[in-house]
């Protein structure tokens, strides 16, 4: 019997143990589940983060007037349509100052920002001095190598944190423009501001088309707004004609060059449509809305696509078109060819 029960013990000691081995594998299979079940929300808040990933943009724009207004705008519609609310413009302007470039492109870079626009070379120039780290996209500038002194390769590109779209015309086709309207010309004076240096190239470049075809130039340039009046006054005497290129403080106060140069009855080249508008006989003109949206676009392909802006090629406008102001023109008693259009709106 007592042989019997101790048997009947064994067995039982047995079916415990075998009881006990299997309640713990399942176990050891649901500690992975777990896991997983805890990873999952993890992994779709990375997701949703990622989705609503926001881009600051810090804009810079040296001074207010329609061709770098309307830059800025081409730029910040390329950018909304492409990503909506997923970007955030802090747009500033410098009143015309590059003191003030300074300022504001140094706080873009205290604030981290994803990306700079600077809208015009005084603007690029204080944006380079500010960081070499954050992308920096120039739009309306004329020649990105000559404002930063650094050779472009010879695809255009910089090599460096910069690129974006020039605002340049080729020279020759302003000296076209000019011997077109005023075919005698003997004389032509050149007005533009001495502190940009976008407009000393430019001034160069016309000189030698004007010098190629034995046409006498002279260049008059003014500080700062102050002295437009009487330096305009100065240079109006005598000449038969008057070039000012893509000047930024020339382009804001063409009222006043105007009201010197209608009078006395002077055709006006100008660098760019707003400047004609604004008081001139003609110009070759670019959309600065069109190189403002080329340039959003190059910011899209920079922050979502992650293109290394280093090798990004200086864009241009591939289509210049001769027009002209039809009130300036009646103004001074001028018949204009075939071939140019009106300026409207």
């Amino acid at each position: 019997m007592k042989k019997m029960l101790a048997a009947m013990l064994a067995a039982l000691m047995v079916l415990s143990l075998a009881a006990c081995g299997g309640s713990s594998a399942p176990a050891a299979t649901e500690a992975p589940a777990a896991a997983a079940t805890e990873a999952a929300p993890a992994a779709t808040e990375a997701a949703t983060e990622a989705a609503a990933k926001t881009y600051t943009i810090g804009i810079c724009q040296l001074v207010q007037h329609p061709a770098l207004d309307a830059a800025t705008q081409g730029f910040k519609d390329a950018l909304t349509a492409k990503l909506g609310d997923a970007v955030v413009f802090d747009e500033q302007n410098a009143q015309g100052d590059s003191a003030t470039c300074a300022v504001i492109t140094t706080g873009f870079v205290s604030n981290q920002y994803d990306l700079i626009m600077a809208n015009a070379t005084p603007a690029l120039q204080a944006a380079v001095s500010a960081t070499d780290t954050i992308p920096i996209l120039g739009t309306s500038v004329t020649d990105f190598a000559s404002a930063l002194a650094v050779e472009a390769a010879a695809d255009g590109s910089l090599g460096m944190n910069v690129s974006g779209t020039s605002d340049g015309v080729p020279a020759q086709l302003y000296a076209d423009c000019l011997m077109e309207l005023v075919p005698d010309a003997k004389k032509v004076s050149i007005l533009y501001c001495s502190a940009e240096p976008n407009s000393v190239l430019q001034a160069d470049q016309f000189i030698a088309c004007m010098d190629a075809i034995g046409v006498a130039t002279e260049v008059f340039t003014f500080a700062d707004s102050n002295d437009i009046q009487s330096v305009t006054a100065t240079a109006v005497e005598g000449a038969d004609a008057l070039y000012i290129p893509t000047d930024n403080t020339a382009a804001s106060n063409m009222t006043i060059v105007s009201g010197v140069c209608e009078p006395a009855g002077i055709p006006v080249i100008c660098g760019e449509e707003g400047m004609c508008s604004g008081g001139g006989l003609a110009t070759v003109s670019i959309s600065y809305y069109d190189i403002g949206t080329a340039c959003g676009e190059m910011a899209c392909e920079i922050l979502v696509n992650g293109a290394d802006i280093s090798t990004m090629p200086i864009g241009y406008s591939q289509n210049p078109v001769k027009k002209y102001n039809a009130d300036y023109a009646a103004a001074i008693g001028f018949t204009m060819p075939e071939g140019y259009e009106a300026i409207t709106g």
